[in-house]
């Protein structure tokens, strides 16, 4: 930055970089003890009436303006500029020296800041221990950290132990979309292509190695939540899913498994290289935290957007919640009592989920208090949703993340013995720096689409979101855009003469009318899921339906056991038909004398009668 003036030297220079600051102003004290932990023994912190004496070429009324960094060659730096230099010595510091020094501007504002702050120190004292606290030193975030590592093993486990009792019936040989069909077409058209279609189950493409992909993906689970070589037993799982997701089709495009396979590709540079990592913790990334929060930030806050940005009527007159619990795919039983709450209730409730949805994220980088204010909402919304919604692992995931907020201060407890730099094998900038500068990039032009509504991109930045798209670790974010306001429900129903139709019963998802909703959640039935998908469109736009419809007719034991009855124990019937009704819960009234949660109209033919040998020729008309 041009100076007005030649910058001020002082005759005895100390060895190191000296900061010298008012001892007598509370605010620059608590400010200190902040840049202290920051910059460690590379910088030396003096107040001013103790050394004051030692540099005589600095007038008594400057140290009284602002601060000092007294530099090894003799240069005096003061103001926003000292404190800038000073920081930019400790680790991923040097941005505001940079921005400093190189952007227009952005001196002149920093000075500016610094002088009002300077001129009004008591106010601003005020407000620091408003923002921050007594203590504004640097937060340490090693049991948050340690928290949120074992809460996404957890996470990885449910998610793979649900798809492992699921695997064969979905995408097994006797599936509903087998793997190696699908695999074939993929090789048919544009050969093994591995970075187009990201999967093992190009090595084998057998149900025993769906197996052994879902088993491997427990192990290594397993290790995270035993702190066993916790980077490397995070990259497998990530690896794992991956694989597993892109071989699920579209069993596992749910956004729990996007943001699964993005937290857990981004935990991998937050946790430790060490094999044993039980015994002593070390400081996180800060690179790793920041793109952590930076992901939590998408996920609320466009879950928040997406809704308003949608135009939906119910959203925008904050009447959804009248609709939600009774439509939503898998609603427990508590959602039958949310339903029957009054209406203002339901609009109050959905004012609060704005309110956090959109303003919450915007704190996730504020100071301290306002930080644990918006962990705090965060969570409380997302223990909401799963009071009343089965989400599978979303809601504890998204939990996880938001605890990432909470610095070791906010957290019971003491942290583990603190392991050495050598011992602590962080990743190195080298590899971290790269890899985060790629995804943020990627997630900017992702968030910038969404935001402004974007229809075009440079063709740059397309192609690099092109290429991360088949790993799944940049994605968008927004569940519920629409609020659907009625519940229309798929039943399948077979038969050997169409004329007597028995239903097929699912395990989880509405059909008898007297059976209570249940809770589910870590577990996800992806194909009870699947139908509440299916009911809002045709037959015709769902391929995999066709498939259940034929591998129901053939009596595959795969399929059967991911139903809850089979009508047709002792040979599959010869005519499958699919009824669509109009699903509402009951009032208080008639389930008192009915014992009824549900009651259904019916509403016309999601398909009409089927053969295998129909559906082998062709889809009916």
């Amino acid at each position: 930055m041009p100076r007005d003036r030649a910058p001020r030297r002082v005759a005895q220079p100390p060895a190191k970089p000296l900061l010298i600051y008012d001892g007598l102003c509370g605010f620059c004290r608590r400010w200190i003890e902040r840049w202290k932990g920051e910059t460690g023994d590379a910088v030396d912190y003096a107040p001013s009436q103790e050394v004051a004496a030692r540099f005589p070429e600095i007038p008594a009324e400057v140290f009284a303006r602002s601060v000092q960094l007294v530099l090894p060659t003799g240069v005096v730096l003061e103001g926003a500029e000292a404190v800038f230099q000073s920081l930019a010595i400790a680790p991923s510091g040097g941005l505001a020296l940079h921005l400093y020094r190189s952007v227009p501007g952005f001196a002149a504002a920093s000075e500016w800041a610094y002088a009002r702050v300077a001129r009004h120190r008591d106010a601003a004292s005020t407000l620091t221990r408003l923002l921050w606290g007594k203590r504004i030193e640097r937060p340490e975030f090693r049991k948050s950290s340690e928290i949120f590592l074992r809460l996404l093993a957890v996470c990885y486990l449910a998610a793979f132990v649900s798809l492992w009792v699921q695997i064969d019936g979905l995408v097994g040989s006797r599936g509903v979309q087998p793997v190696a069909r699908y695999l074939a077409a993929v090789r048919a058209q544009v050969g093994t292509r591995v970075d187009l279609v990201p999967t093992l189950s190009w090595i084998d493409s057998s149900d025993g190695f769906l197996h052994v992909q879902c088993a491997a993906g427990v192990a290594a689970s397993l290790l995270v939540l035993g702190g066993l070589a916790p980077a490397a037993s995070l990259a497998a799982c990530w690896v794992l899913y991956l694989s597993l997701a892109v071989a699920g089709q579209v069993f596992l495009e749910f956004q729990w498994d996007s943001l699964l396979l993005e937290t857990g590709f981004l935990a991998i540079f937050l946790a430790s290289r060490r094999v044993r990592s039980w015994r002593e913790t070390s400081r996180p990334s800060r690179t790793a935290l920041f793109l952590l929060r930076w992901l939590l930030f998408r996920l609320i806050f466009l879950s928040g957007f997406v809704k308003l940005a949608s135009g939906d009527r119910e959203w925008r007159s904050l009447t959804a919640l009248r609709y939600h619990y009774e439509t939503q795919p898998l609603p427990p039983w508590t959602a039958w009592y949310l339903h029957h709450a009054p209406a203002s209730f339901q609009t109050f409730s959905c004012a609060v989920m704005f309110a956090i949805e959109l303003g919450a994220p915007l704190l996730i980088f504020a100071p301290r208090r306002l930080r644990l204010f918006a962990c705090g909402a965060m969570i409380f919304l997302q223990l909401a949703i799963a009071a009343t919604g089965n989400y599978a692992f979303f809601n504890l995931l998204a939990i996880a993340l938001a605890l990432l907020l909470l610095d070791d201060a906010a957290l019971p407890g003491k942290a583990r013995p603190t392991a050495t730099p050598a011992e602590s094998r962080r990743w190195p900038r080298a590899v971290v720096g790269p890899i985060a500068a790629l995804l943020l990039f990627a997630s900017g032009v992702e968030v910038a689409a969404t935001v402004f509504r974007l229809r075009s991109l440079p063709s740059p930045a397309v192609r690099v979101v092109q290429w991360l798209l088949p790993f799944r670790s940049v994605n968008t974010y927004g569940l519920f855009s629409i609020m659907t306001t009625t519940r229309p429900e798929i039943v399948l129903e077979g038969s050997d003469d169409r004329q007597n139709w028995r239903p097929y019963e699912f395990r989880w998802k509405p059909g008898a009318l007297s059976r209570r909703p249940a809770f589910v959640a870590p577990h996800q039935p992806r194909l009870d899921w699947q139908m509440w998908f299916a009911a809002l469109g045709s037959a015709e736009e769902q391929p995999w339906f066709l498939g259940l419809v034929l591998r129901l007719l053939e009596g595959s034991p795969a399929v059967l056991r991911l139903l809850e009855t089979n009508p047709f124990p002792d040979s599959p019937p010869r005519w499958i038909r699919a009824v669509l009704y109009d699903y509402r819960f009951t009032d208080a009234g008639e389930r008192r004398f009915s014992g009824n949660w549900w009651r259904r109209r019916e509403t016309g033919t999601y398909l009409p009668p089927v053969t295998r040998e129909m559906l082998r020729s062709g889809p009916p008309e």
